[in-house]
Formats: structure tokens, C-alpha cells, sequence
């Protein structure tokens, strides 16, 4: 079955095209530092047959956090409490990525205004944004950099660069959330300059596997939708290994939920020559061989199923024989 091939992102090899994908926990210290609880939840999907697991989005200021209590790696501190999480991820036989993050006007971080490209609010129940100075945007993009320099002095294995989901980066590549009049706004070219220069920063401090999570559809009448995306992914085809396409977030409006529903974006985006991750209520083995049969995705992405059932990667190995993949000590239970 072609979801348990060894496959590679960029330089990093991967011992099956399963993802868990990035997920909010709230689970860190009020300081945004890892606790007891991310081991053995992050360990447990490692053991339950992941190829990739990415962190839940870390942030790279104390604003940036969507909560106080995510995760952050905003200065030199954090590298030490990182280095034995990683190691027990790897013991697992995972790799391990780290997604690093800014929620932009999104945060709701106590005692601390947000900051956007544009001075709008989300809705009436966050707080209104201050747009960032030009000088700011610098500051922050030094701030992506060190936060991946960071990432590697802990071990990580992959970065993704979150750009999605109606946050600070997405916020600059949508029409609906960038309203500057600088070169950080107005033309598709500006808007996606935020996004460009992040990643050129990132690279002088990370030669590792890179990736970009994409929202590919904003399901606004005057936002993004996915031939926008098409040539966000055209832009930095050549700069990053894969994108991790999810959808929404951008503004308040209803998203479709039927299994799936992301799925069709990722084939969009992999034409362009890029590898994709897909997914979107991924809950069946037939879902991914279809995925993987029609070429709609190089990796799935799995959020959800794997809070809900951990070893379903192992369910799914053992129908298929792949057997090696089920740790020793759980065999007994797959005969």
C-alpha cells in the first residue's frame, strides 16, 4: 500500500506518508513551556506508526500565542526544554517538526494587544488589532529566523511555517485582512512579500526539510480561493519541499465539514510541482487509498482520528501486512 512507502521531504527521509498534523493542545505552562502531557501524547502517535508528527503551533513571541497556555519559542530558554522531547519522539522511530507560528490578530493572549497587517477585527469578541509598523515587520521576521535557528539547536527534523488558518501570515496574504498601503499590501506580489522574505530568513539559520501550511480556500466572496493559492504555490515551489493545505480561518464564515473537503485543494497545488499533504476529516482506510490511488496527495494528514484512536495507523498496517511497523510489545494484539 503505497501509505507505507518510505518517502522523503526534501532531505528527510520518512519511514511512511502518514502526518499527524498540527493541532492546538493548550497544554504548555503559562510561559508557553512543554509539560509531562506533550511526551505522552506526542509519543503514543509516534509508537502508533506516524512517519511525521508536527507540533502544535509555537510561537515565536508571547503575543503570538492564540492562547496562554500554547507553546512558544521565542527565546534561547526553550532550546533545553525541547532537546529530550525530541529524542523521546525519535525513540518511537518518528521525525519529528515543529510548526512555528504567529496568531496575528487571532491571539487572546491576557494583558497584551494583538498585532496585524491591518488594524480590523476578527469579530466583536476579540480584541481590535494595531497594525504593524514597517520597522515591526522586520523585527518579526528576525523573529521567524531565530525561532528556526532555535528549532535546530533542539533537534527538530522539520519546520512548517504556519501561514494559515486567519493568522498573522495568512492575514498578510488575504485581501480581506491587508488593507496597507506599503509594500507589505495592496498588489497579490506585496501581499505574498511577507510570506517570501519569512522563509528566505528562516533558511539562512535551517538547511532542513521545509514546509508552508496554506489556507487554499478562504469561502469569502473577496478572499483567497484556490487559483490564488495556485500561484502563492508557484512562488515558493522552489524555496520550500511541501505545503500542508488546509482551508479557512481567515474570517468568520462557515466551513464545509463533509470527509474530505480539503482534499481536491491539495491536487490542485501538487500539479503545480510541489508535494502536498492532504487531508480534512480523513477517517477511513479507503479515504486514503483513494487519495493516494487518484494522486490528490504526497502525505496524509491526520488531526481528529488520531486524538480519537492513536493506533489506527496500526490498524490499518496490520491489515496490510506491514507488520514491522507494529512495535513488539503490541503485536499480540494485531494476530
Amino acid at each position: 500500500m503505497k501509505a507505507f512507502e518510505e518517502v522523503s521531504i526534501g532531505n528527510l527521509k520518512l519511514r511512511n506518508r502518514f502526518v499527524m498534523a498540527p493541532m492546538c493542545m493548550k497544554m504548555a505552562t503559562e510561559d508557553g513551556k512543554i509539560q509531562q502531557f506533550h511526551y505522552t501524547h506526542y509519543q503514543s502517535r509516534g509508537y502508533g506508526g506516524v512517519g511525521l508528527i508536527v507540533l502544535e503551533a509555537t510561537a515565536i513571541e508571547p503575543r503570538g500565542r492564540i492562547t496562554d497556555r500554547d507553546l512558544g519559542i521565542w527565546n534561547d530558554s526553550y532550546v533545553d526544554g525541547f532537546k529530550p522531547f525530541v529524542k523521546a519522539v525519535h525513540e518511537t522511530g518518528a521525525k519529528i517538526g515543529i510548526q512555528l507560528a504567529h496568531a496575528g490578530r487571532k491571539s487572546r493572549v491576557p494583558e497584551s494587544t494583538p498585532v496585524a497587517p491591518s488594524a480590523i477585527v476578527y469579530d466583536e469578541d476579540y480584541e481590535e488589532p494595531k497594525a504593524l509598523r514597517p520597522v515591526q515587520i522586520q523585527m518579526m521576521k528576525s523573529k521567524f529566523m531565530q525561532a528556526a535557528r532555535r528549532a535546530k539547536e533542539a533537534g527538530f527534523d522539520f519546520i512548517e511555517i504556519h501561514a494559515a488558518h486567519g493568522y498573522l501570515i495568512n492575514e498578510f496574504l488575504s485581501p480581506l485582512t491587508n488593507v496597507r498601503k506599503d509594500k507589505y499590501g495592496g498588489s497579490f506580489e506585496n501581499r505574498l512579500r511577507f510570506l517570501k522574505e519569512i522563509i528566505e530568513s528562516i533558511k539562512t539559520q535551517w538547511d532542513g526539510a521545509l514546509g508552508v501550511r496554506l489556507s487554499c480556500e478562504e469561502y469569502a466572496e473577496d478572499g483567497n480561493h484556490i487559483d490564488d493559492y495556485e500561484k502563492i504555490a508557484d512562488a515558493i515551489k522552489d524555496e520550500v519541499d511541501v505545503i500542508n493545505v488546509s482551508s479557512g480561518g481567515v474570517v468568520d464564515v462557515p466551513i464545509p465539514s463533509e470527509p474530505g473537503y480539503q482534499v481536491g485543494f491539495s491536487e490542485s497545488i501538487r500539479a503545480h510541482g510541489i508535494k502536498t499533504m492532504g487531508g480534512g476529516l480523513i477517517n477511513t482506510e479507503k479515504q486514503i487509498k483513494d487519495i493516494f490511488d487518484h494522486e490528490q496527495a504526497d502525505f496524509i494528514y491526520l488531526g481528529r482520528k488520531l486524538l480519537k484512536n492513536p493506533n489506527f495507523i496500526l490498524e490499518m498496517a496490520s491489515k496490510a501486512g506491514q507488520t514491522e511497523l507494529i512495535p513488539e510489545a503490541y503485536k499480540r494484539a494485531f494476530k
